[in-house]
């Protein structure tokens, strides 16, 4: 662009990839399209928290579920580079942290 002035798509690319690794095209076909990828039962389950570098890291809500999507994550990938393309190379997968109950710390 002219007088220094740089376009808003190239300027998003770049927050985007300080806040999650991938232009914005990757970031929202992944996070945009999770349910679609795969399915509302492991949607409810399993979220994607941050893509970075061909890393898909994602959340689940309990331990069997680690071991579960441990088990489909090639599966997602292989649908991953079908619809978006080779945005992720591998899977990380965190439990999620849930806050101690009021009884719990009694």
């Amino acid at each position: 662009m002219h007088d220094g002035l740089t376009p808003l798509s190239e300027s998003l690319d770049r927050v985007i990839r300080g806040l999650r690794g991938s232009d914005r095209r990757q970031v929202g076909g992944v996070f945009g399209r999770w349910e679609e990828i795969v399915g509302e039962h492991v949607a409810n389950h399993v979220q994607p928290v941050r893509l970075e570098s061909g890393v898909l890291v994602v959340e689940v809500t309990e331990p069997a579920w680690a071991t579960q999507f441990e088990f489909l994550s090639g599966g997602v990938i292989e649908r991953l580079r079908e619809m978006l393309g080779d945005v992720v190379e591998r899977v990380e997968i965190r439990v999620a942290r849930r806050p101690r109950r009021s009884e719990d710390q009694a």
